[in-house]
């Protein structure tokens, strides 16, 4: 892994620059949350107006790791949106969730059950977004069959989602931003998050459990109509299937090994992506990159220009230091008010736009805490890594706190509209906050217990 290095953000001046980057920054997170203009939009926008007011210069913002793209990010998302691109057309998707309803034999609460286990772990492994992408139409498919209302396994799978996606470096978006800006690897997630998230996961199935096992039913013969379905149909390429898995399990692997052997995980990404490309033997790739969500990767590359803007102009700086101010340096105490806020500001704004900022102000904290370190030593300092954790534990599970607070629950609800049933904001919120409260409890037990108790 290369070693970072901590550019210093110059003494902030309350000058003609500072409240122009920060006007622009604010505008644009207001609009953001409105929701009155695409996001994407809002964020190039910004973007461009941080360049052409010259907050930022251009080299700034595309060759500079303080203030400009996050490439590592940008790449890897790249990556992995081609290689389940790749795999999306040959029916293994559907498979597995025809195959699962089957082994729930039909009964509402079992297919909840293991719908929601699965979408965590997919989430885990693939993204949140892709999951929920792939699960969400065949889940219709199966409410329909049993004749009951898909919201509940919507929403239970948005959440779980979620869930599962906190506990690793690809699973969640904030994840990839949070790993990329403190070099840290795969494995670093699977070991400090990922056993909080399979007790929240236990905790989560059994909430569910007791919430909708007297409320879902269905009759038998609708049971057997699950019973009858072949999930061998779904499958269309055999072939591509065990090129796609063998691929995948290749990148899994590199994603683990990706520290020891100093690849960033961009890299290990986007040969699973050219590998893939060249054994499907695709001759018009131009399909397969139509379908990569651009407008997700243009709103990354213009989110980390703003946040570079008001870093630049020492806006990140004042707030870093305002919150050192507020926990007169008690380490756990700012990992708690890191954790609950990050959970509160996740649910209110997407989570993503959220991390971009919050990621130069933990760098900004710990140089305040310890001047004398600096490169990788600061970024990874001992007493640094709770509040990594606690920022992405906060982020990613306060995103299940709305609709609007991971990218997730954004397609989940769009998904449920465009097939006739619609997701109030008022009806998310009713599951997810309470969802959100208890984990973040959870968290702050388990943040707590393995890094101040002792």
């Amino acid at each position: 892994m290369s070693p970072a290095t901590v550019t210093e953000v110059p003494v902030f001046e309350l000058n003609a620059s500072f409240w122009t980057a920060t006007t622009v920054f604010v505008v644009a997170y207001t609009v953001i949350i409105s929701e009155k203009v695409h996001k994407t939009i809002v964020a190039v926008c910004g973007a461009a107006l941080m360049l052409v007011l010259k907050i930022l210069d251009q080299h700034e913002a595309f060759h500079t790791e303080a203030f400009g793209v996050d490439w590592n990010v940008i790449f890897l998302l790249i990556g992995m949106m081609v290689i389940i691109n790749l795999m999306r057309p040959t029916g293994i998707f559907e498979y597995i969730a025809i195959r699962s309803a089957k082994i729930g034999q039909g009964e509402p609460i079992r297919i909840m059950v293991i719908f929601a286990v699965i979408t965590a772990v997919l989430s885990a492994l693939l993204d949140n977004v892709t999951t929920v992408l792939l699960l969400a139409p065949v889940t219709l498919l199966i409410a329909d069959a049993l004749d009951i209302d898909p919201v509940p396994y919507l929403l239970v799978e948005a959440l779980a989602s979620n869930i599962g996606g906190t506990a690793t470096l690809i699973g969640d978006p904030p994840n990839i931003m949070i790993a990329s800006k403190a070099r840290l690897t795969f494995m670093d997630f699977v070991y400090h998050l990922g056993p909080v998230v399979v007790l929240i996961m236990v905790v989560f199935v059994t909430l569910v459990i007791i919430l909708f096992r007297n409320k879902l039913k269905t009759t038998t013969e609708l049971k057997q109509r699950i019973m009858a379905m072949n999930e061998k149909n779904a499958i269309k390429d055999p072939l591509m299937i065990k090129k796609s898995l063998a691929v995948l399990a290749v990148v899994l692997l590199g994603f683990i090994f990706h520290g020891p052997l100093h690849y960033e995980p961009a890299t290990v990404a986007l040969f699973g992506a050219g590998l893939l490309l060249l054994l499907s033997g695709t001759h018009e790739p131009h399909e397969v990159f139509a379908e990569i969500e651009w407008p997700t990767i243009f709103f990354f590359i213009g989110l980390f220009i703003i946040v570079g803007g008001v870093a630049k102009v020492g806006l990140i700086k004042w707030m870093s230091l305002k919150v050192l101010a507020v926990t007169q340096g008690n380490l756990f105490g700012t990992s708690m008010l890191l954790l609950w806020f990050s959970a509160v500001a996740s649910a209110i704004v997407d989570n993503i736009p959220y991390v971009a900022t919050m990621n130069p102000l933990l760098i900004d904290m710990a140089r305040h805490l310890w001047p004398d370190t600096s490169g990788i030593e600061l970024l990874q300092h001992p007493d640094m890594m709770p509040l990594w954790w606690s920022l992405a534990l906060g982020a990613c599970l306060g995103g299940n706190g709305s609709p609007i607070g991971a990218s997730a629950n954004v397609i989940v609800v769009g998904m449920a509209e465009k097939a006739g049933k619609p997701i109030s904001f008022i009806r998310f919120i009713a599951y997810g906050a309470p969802v959100m409260v208890l984990t973040v409890a959870i968290s702050s037990c388990y943040v707590w217990l393995r890094y101040y108790c002792f």
